[in-house]
């Protein structure tokens, strides 16, 4: 290894240890929230081209269906057309919902969340695809639900 490229080795070394210091120093010590990632981490996925939301009209179901507002008894099951890309199915409701979906990206297992409402907020599931996919909707208890599928 020659002198100018220990240079820039020592360079980005302390680089390095100068953004790790200022990321501790500058972070809040709060656990961060999948469902509301920061900004930046949203314009980066823009620029990586897995943004968006999966357009409601491609998104079909086996239970009852007014425009975009899925009503059911027990459970629903929704498939989405393949959205040429990663781009996630957006679902809300006023009461809790269970979702299970497959994971993207080849992954080789079924991810399962149940979603509730916070206070005075709705329930809101994001589910990730990147290829056509079974989602599968329930109703905690087997009560009926109703669950919108939503732009964004």
């Amino acid at each position: 290894m020659n002198g100018r490229q220990k240079v820039v080795l020592v360079t980005l070394a302390v680089l390095l240890v100068a953004f790790f210091t200022l990321a501790v120093g500058v972070g809040s010590g709060e656990q961060g929230r999948a469902d509301e990632p920061p900004g930046v981490v949203e314009r980066l996925g823009r620029l990586a081209g897995g943004s968006g939301t999966v357009d409601p009209a491609t998104v079909r179901a086996d239970c009852d269906r007014s425009g975009d507002v899925l009503s059911f008894l027990g459970d629903c099951e929704l498939r989405v057309a393949d959205p040429g890309g990663l781009k996630t199915v957006v679902l809300r409701s006023a009461r809790a919902f269970e979702v299970t979906a497959p994971a993207p990206r080849d992954a080789d297992l079924t991810v399962h969340a149940e979603v509730e409402p916070g206070d005075g907020t709705e329930a809101v599931a994001r589910i990730a695809v990147d290829r056509a996919a079974t989602v599968l909707l329930s109703c905690p208890g087997g009560a009926g639900c109703t669950v919108t599928v939503a732009a964004d």
